[in-house]
């Protein structure tokens, strides 16, 4: 048996190899692809030699990027993590044979996982299973946003993902996947307004198609429109909370703008080339703002364990209950054979191809 696997062996190189599939050891189990999505941020950063893991040591005790040795050098090997695979195999009593599950193994059609080690997210009956690659990962990012805001106001009395933006205004900068999926829990939990900022058309067509409010941030000042409309009281206007999802300076600088006094942004988004655009002395420093990294590694403080990484799976499937037909049928724009990745991952990292999701199939 073979496994074929998508590898990056250097900048701009990426590579099918074909490996023989691994053994299945007691209590492990084995999965074929059925899916694979292509989170572009992420992985294209390795493609393009811009993620931070490439150049330098990450040293997890101190939370520190260091000199030194790259912590992921080529050949990068595991590329990716919204995997959705059917079990073939198994020797362990707690994934059966049959099942139908989100992973976060990478790029490779074939797998076997020790469920002690890997979380294996049972997708329902009545999922679309394609939907099921953001189930794993992508998803949980997204809710862990809205987790973030929720505990930006209630601190650790966080009783549903809705506290941070139900009855608020929000506004979402950027419309990539995580930005609309972000959007989207934002609307399912109930806020008063959301607004999807992006100067791309195709993707507020995209925004919009999924029922979502936009506005074009290089038409009339988003700022001035959005405080012009949000008033809350006197000389207090703007978005209760914004939700930054795309890694830009001038996008955390306009996210800053939108914000009404003593308001936080949501930072999900990765600043490849940093953000020496960022204008800190003007509105962060004169409205008394805040400013929160809302990565998946962790739930904000003293919400574990109640809120883990199972629990934003589930927030997950019940958004693609909901929204689902949606969105399979505007944020998924293309579906391609496994066998066309690395040309396709090539295209979108050197701009000659645009897509919003990417999926592969197995």
């Amino acid at each position: 048996m073979r496994d074929k696997v998508v590898v990056v062996s250097g900048p701009g190189r990426v590579e099918l190899v074909e490996q023989d599939a691994a053994e299945l050891p007691e209590g492990s189990f084995r999965v074929q692809t059925l899916y694979s999505g292509v989170s572009a941020g992420t992985e294209l950063s390795f493609v393009k030699g811009t993620n931070p893991y490439l150049n330098v040591t990450w040293n997890p005790d101190l939370g520190l990027f260091q000199s030194g040795a790259a912590s992921t050098p080529y050949p990068v090997t595991r590329l990716g993590y919204m995997q959705v695979g059917r079990v073939v195999q198994s020797r362990t009593p707690a994934v059966a044979v049959g099942a139908v599950g989100a992973m976060t193994y990478g790029h490779r059609t074939g797998h076997v996982a020790d469920p002690l080690a890997e979380r294996f997210v049972a997708l329902p009956d009545d999922l679309d299973p394609m939907l099921g690659v953001y189930v794993a990962h992508m998803g949980p990012i997204c809710a862990n946003g809205l987790l973030h805001a929720a505990a930006d106001l209630c601190g650790a009395d966080v009783r549903s993902l809705g506290d941070g933006v139900r009855g608020r205004r929000v506004a979402v900068v950027g419309s990539g996947v995580v930005a609309l999926l972000t959007a989207l829990f934002a609307k399912r939990h109930g806020a008063a307004s959301v607004v999807v900022l992006d100067p791309t058309p195709q993707r507020r067509q995209v925004a919009e198609a999924l029922g979502l409010q936009t506005l074009d941030p290089e038409a009339d000042d988003p700022a001035v429109v959005l405080k012009t409309r949000w008033n809350h009281a006197a000389s207090d206007r703007g978005a209760d909370v914004v939700f930054q999802c795309r890694g830009q300076a001038w996008a955390l600088h306009l996210a800053l703008r939108l914000l009404r006094p003593q308001g936080t942004v949501i930072d999900l988004a990765f600043y490849q080339d940093g953000a020496d655009a960022v204008r800190l002395g003007e509105e962060f420093h004169h409205n008394g703002l805040s400013l929160r990294c809302a990565q998946i590694g962790r739930v904000p403080r003293g919400l574990a364990p109640t809120w883990d990484r199972e629990r934003l799976s589930a927030e997950t499937v019940e958004l693609l209950r909901q929204y689902g037909d949606v969105v399979r049928e505007h944020l998924v724009s293309a579906v391609v054979p496994f066998d066309e990745a690395p040309g396709l991952l090539t295209d979108l990292a050197e701009r000659r191809r645009q897509e919003l999701q990417v999926v592969f199939t197995g």
